[in-house]
């Protein structure tokens, strides 16, 4: 393992902002991570997944360890289910993909969510009605000071909209190495209750879907509506939706009667954050080299040299400008770094 001195992280976060890292390293097994925890004890650390769901607004002054595990196998299976273990390092639109192709259930809905497969719970990423706890089992991780291996179970997971105990209590304190997720071998679950994903599959006449067409559909619907990384940076969605309790809400409602909503439970709605920055006036809106894509107001971007400062400053004004419009206050779903 070499470790790298002032290395650019440009590369290595998918909104391409260009930052330094102090010191880099690649570690490619367990047994590498080890060593280099054992080995830096003293340094601070930054651990870097896909860097997908981030934004760098200065330089790293730390050593930041890339995680690169690779590999997935079956660990278990019966008639009905299969437990699939995937390494960290892993991408996850490829992981999704490998499933599909063992015709695996579960994931499908989630194709082409950018990142790897280790920091899916942290975030408990989801899209189009999943969630990552809907299948997750457990996870390894290490524990950055004491370099042992730790099971999280679903349960200890604590998982939330967008949330985990990964981003609470244990936040900076493990390294996620391997996830474990229970599929479906037969009888597949399949979810086109959004609308976008039922449209798609009118589109092409498709009235009972297979794994990959459902999959092929949300990728259509991503490919249609989110710019690729590599073409334009962005880490996807930068909000979330905020969860409102419905007594509030309906205060709200009757000055926006026109507002888009969801019912979550008997006490909460769900408002698109993408439909509130639209309404603000942000969509497709360009500040130099940050922006707000125009297909999709959820998502922030960089048309090519912009800061990871500049685009956080943009975030900012339309948080403020949401909260003087409808009084709604929402939250950045990106780890601000």
């Amino acid at each position: 393992m070499e470790i790298h001195p002032n290395f650019s992280l440009r590369k290595h976060n998918t909104f391409g902002i260009e930052a330094k890292a102090k010191q880099f390293v690649a570690v490619h097994s367990v047994q590498d991570l080890e060593t280099i925890l054992i080995e830096n004890k003293s340094q601070k650390k930054f651990i870097l997944g896909g860097g997908s769901n981030m934004l760098l607004t200065k330089d790293i002054d730390a050593l930041v360890i890339h995680i690169d595990l690779k590999g997935k196998k079956i660990i278990e299976e019966n008639d009905a289910f299969v437990w699939v273990e995937s390494q960290a390092g892993e991408s996850w639109h490829e992981f999704v993909l490998w499933t599909i192709d063992q015709n695996f259930g579960g994931l499908e809905n989630m194709s082409l969510i950018p990142g790897n497969v280790g920091t899916t719970p942290v975030q408990n990423i989801g899209a189009y009605g999943t969630e990552i706890k809907d299948t997750f089992v457990s996870c390894q991780a290490m524990t950055i000071a004491t370099q042992t291996i730790k099971t999280f179970t679903k349960e200890a997971c604590h998982f939330g909209y967008r949330e985990s105990v990964f981003k609470k209590d244990a936040k900076d304190q493990y390294i996620i190495t391997s996830v474990i997720f229970k599929l479906t071998k037969k009888n597949h679950k399949i979810n086109t209750s959004y609308g976008d994903i039922t449209a798609e599959l009118a589109k092409k006449n498709i009235q009972i879907p297979t794994l990959k067409e459902v999959s092929d559909a949300v990728i259509a619907i991503r490919q249609s509506k989110l710019p690729d990384p590599k073409e334009l940076g962005n880490s996807g969605s930068f909000f979330k939706n905020p969860i409102l309790l419905k007594s509030d809400f309906e205060k709200i409602l009757k000055q926006f009667p026109e507002m888009k909503y969801f019912d979550i439970s008997e006490t909460e709605v769900k408002v698109p954050a993408g439909w509130l920055i639209e309404q603000a006036g942000f969509k497709g809106k360009r500040f130099r080299d940050a922006g707000v894509h125009k297909n999709q107001a959820l998502v922030l971007v960089n048309y090519g040299n912009a800061t990871g400062q500049e685009i956080l400053n943009v975030s900012k004004d339309i948080q403020d400008s949401i909260f003087k419009k409808f009084g709604i206050r929402i939250e950045a779903e990106v780890n601000v770094i």
